[in-house]
């Protein structure tokens, strides 16, 4: 029996690539690919995967925060994360989020391919050295906290920020101030660049 993957992945050429590489496995079968997290929460409704493939950093819904939704709707579908990202907060972040993979993209096809058959059949695979790191730091962030401090570092200002969540500004300010405080961060860049340097974000 074939397994049913969905990829999620915002570079087209990448997209493209995984899906070309995974098809060639005879017992593998690429049912839907998506270009943001929101899009590929729609195609699991409909297209019903085995398995998700997905990125960490995609719009509208990140990978992580597609894995969230995943497990607070309890679909039937092992998610695996693919990413660039050797961050061990990642890592804890999505072993949170109950993802059954989490491979870097520089891993070879045959070992990708090898570990969406391990995870559809109930197992999960993690790259090692990275599992060795997840449990060194842990996250302080809240997730109103993270939320904010990435608007902040992708430049919003604190009333765009207040709006897009439906929060005062005055509520926006102490989640970043919080946010810095326990990162030792002095200004809402520095804190943004230190929590996605870690993962966090």
């Amino acid at each position: 029996m074939s397994v049913r993957v969905i990829i999620a992945e915002d570079q087209a050429m990448v997209r493209g690539a995984l899906a070309a590489l995974l098809s060639i496995e005879g017992d593998i079968q690429v049912v839907g690919q998506a270009e943001d997290g929101r899009q590929a929460l729609d195609l699991l409704l409909t297209a019903h995967p085995d398995v998700l493939l997905t990125d960490i950093e995609m719009p509208h819904i990140t990978g992580l925060e597609l894995a969230a939704e995943i497990q607070r709707r309890r679909l039937p579908v092992r998610v695996v994360i693919l990413t660039t990202f050797a961050r061990a907060g990642y890592l804890r972040r999505a072993l949170d989020a109950g993802v059954a993979g989490y491979l870097l993209k520089d891993a070879p096809a045959s070992t990708l391919a090898n570990a969406i058959r391990r995870i559809r059949a109930g197992a999960r695979v993690i790259d090692p050295e990275l599992a060795a790191e997840a449990w060194t730091e842990a996250d302080p962030l809240t997730d109103r906290e993270r939320q904010v401090l990435r608007y902040a570092g992708e430049g919003s200002t604190g009333a765009e920020i207040a709006e897009r969540l439906s929060l005062s500004e005055g509520t926006v300010r102490n989640y970043l101030s919080e946010a810095m405080s326990k990162l030792g961060a002095s200004n809402r860049t520095e804190a943004a660049r230190i929590a996605r340097q870690k993962g966090w974000l």
